[in-house]
């Protein structure tokens, strides 16, 4: 198959995701090159069934990106209907939660004049503006493979075949992927990019960077009680169920339609392997201050997705020859502020304004430097600068972390003059199941909690079953001479779908892989110990479909 010839297309920018990145960079792309007159063909490839499908966030948005993008969002629809009108943040023990006064609170935590949205619905209004200025949307195609030029450039990205099946085979379905080529390619494909991931490596982006770290947040939807349901309310606590050492923390935004999005962040450098995110969220939803809210409400959808927590000390270099990292491929989230569509909007738009002036000069497949050149001046800078000490503050335990987190933002303002830095990866600071203690997780009660197979349902997710697995092992003996007998098989916990089981055969345990419940989170590929999972692309259209994530 690798000898079949595939066709190509040509285009002046590829951009892989249609997310908010990806496409704000395409819109301004668009937007500049009206401006110069100057015709620059765009296209966006987005491996979700459509836009928005595999969009899952909060989330809380500040418009301040979306306003420099379309000064007139509002009279465009953009569907930034439900304004904040309170912040409450409870600091929650097992059975109280203790209120934090606004006065009280860092900038980062009060969401005065922001709005609550559904990033997903976000993500396909900016689509439709997209393909109003004539950028090509080809949503269910997913890029899976890279490609570079003589001098190691790259030059574009290929599509995955379809109709392979599992034997690796064609079947009587296979179409060979397609080619798409640009003088410049930006990566925009979320936090943990499959193809941002390989060209970090390629050009050791990373090289005296700070290791990323990573959070799985988890999240439902619900129908509340019309009594029980406040509009425009946004809610954070820490503490209660994680221990003091877990970074994390819960969220419940009220928004339009009675419904309210309702979630847990769990850092992924937690330390126990018998720790399972999804039931740690479960738990939450018990607490008095959470569930009081649910009784008589319905959960209406349920997703998850790995989220950058980093901050600017890991922030790769964003260039190179022939392309850029945008949004989180990069990691441009702002842990602290729990925002992230605002950065990647306005790190899109960056790069956009490097690549009309590259393609405008006739320049092809070198280094964008005006991007991070653009970004350092910038106002995002800025706020990634203040947000910087967050993870490492946190890193010390919550009580402390906060503490210390408090001073830097009330005292400095976020302008400390020290930078401090983080040396561990996430999946290295899992300890062996030895020395730690078995967690146990009440049954769900079908009424506020629930179970992994029923939530995934509601996820929408579906792969077509005849393909070769997305969810690979570097080599098969792994899972279960050294992750099961080391680490109590952690596998089947910090996945949030029950994609991995551990099942008796032949006398002994082997690693199951339900790959088609996989909702694209990325956890497995990051938290695993042994770096031996590695998630690639599967066929495009495949994972959830997310209707308002």
């Amino acid at each position: 198959m690798q000898d079949m010839e595939r066709e190509s297309m040509d285009y002046d920018v590829v951009i892989v995701g249609g997310g908010p990145a990806g496409l704000a960079a395409a819109i301004r792309i668009k937007q500049l090159a009206a401006e110069k007159g100057v015709e620059i063909g765009v296209c966006v490839l987005e491996k979700g069934s459509e836009l928005g499908a595999h969009i899952l966030s909060g989330a809380v948005m500040d418009p301040i990106a979306i306003g420099e993008l379309f000064p007139d969002w509002k009279e465009r629809g953009a569907p930034l209907a439900t304004p904040v009108t309170e912040d409450r943040f409870y600091i929650l023990t097992e059975k109280r939660a203790i209120y934090n006064p606004h006065w009280l609170l860092p900038d980062c935590f009060i969401n005065d004049g922001y709005y609550i949205v559904s990033l997903a619905n976000v993500v396909r209004w900016l689509g439709q503006q997209a393909e109003a200025l004539g950028v090509e949307v080809f949503p269910g195609f997913a890029a899976a493979e890279v490609l570079y030029d003589e001098g190691g450039a790259v030059k574009g990205v290929a599509t995955g075949s379809m109709g392979i099946g599992k034997d690796g085979q064609p079947t009587a379905s296979f179409q060979p992927g397609i080619e798409l080529h640009g003088r410049y390619t930006l990566f925009a494909e979320g936090a943990r990019g499959h193809l941002g991931k390989q060209v970090i490596r390629k050009y050791a982006l990373d090289s005296g960077r700070d290791p990323q770290t990573w959070g799985i947040g988890i999240k439902e939807v619900w129908e509340l009680d019309p009594g029980r349901h406040v509009p425009g309310l946004v809610l954070h606590s820490a503490g209660w169920p994680l221990d003091n050492a877990t970074y994390g923390g819960g969220f419940m935004y009220h928004f339009e339609n009675n419904q309210v999005s309702l979630g847990l962040v769990v850092g992924l450098g937690y330390a126990n392997p018998y720790l399972e995110p999804f039931q740690e969220f479960q738990r939450y939803k018990t607490h008095p201050a959470i569930g009081s809210f649910l009784e008589g409400g319905k959960r209406v959808a349920y997703g998850a997705r790995a989220i950058n927590a980093s901050g600017l000390q890991s922030l790769p270099r964003l260039a190179f020859p022939g392309g850029a990292l945008i949004g989180c491929d990069a990691g441009f989230l702002n842990a602290p502020r729990i925002k992230g569509s605002h950065a990647a909007i306005k790190s899109g738009m960056l790069a956009a304004g490097a690549v009309v002036d590259a393609v405008a000069a006739g320049r092809r497949a070198d280094e964008l430097a005006a991007y991070p050149e653009a970004f350092e001046r910038s106002w995002l800078h800025d706020e990634l600068h203040r947000a910087r000490n967050f993870k490492p503050y946190l890193d010390m335990g919550l009580a402390t972390g906060a503490v210390l987190w408090g001073i830097d933002q009330l005292v400095f303002r976020g302008k400390a003059p020290w930078t401090l830095h983080r040396r561990l990866a996430d999946h290295q600071k899992l300890k062996p199941a030895a020395e730690c203690t078995p967690i146990e997780y009440p049954r769900p009660d079908g009424r506020i909690t629930f179970d992994k197979l029923s939530s995934v349902f509601l996820s929408n997710t579906n792969h077509e079953e005849n393909q070769p697995a997305h969810l690979t092992l570097k080599d098969a003996s792994v899972p279960v001479d050294t992750n099961l007998a080391r680490y109590a098989g952690p596998e089947s916990r910090y996945c949030p779908a029950g994609v991995y089981e551990f099942v008796e055969a032949d006398g002994g345990q082997k690693l199951q892989i339900n790959f088609q419940n996989c909702v694209h989170c990325k956890t497995c590929d990051i938290k695993d110990p042994t770096q031996n999972i590695v998630w690639v692309t599967p066929e495009g259209g495949g994972g959830p479909n997310y209707a308002s994530m």
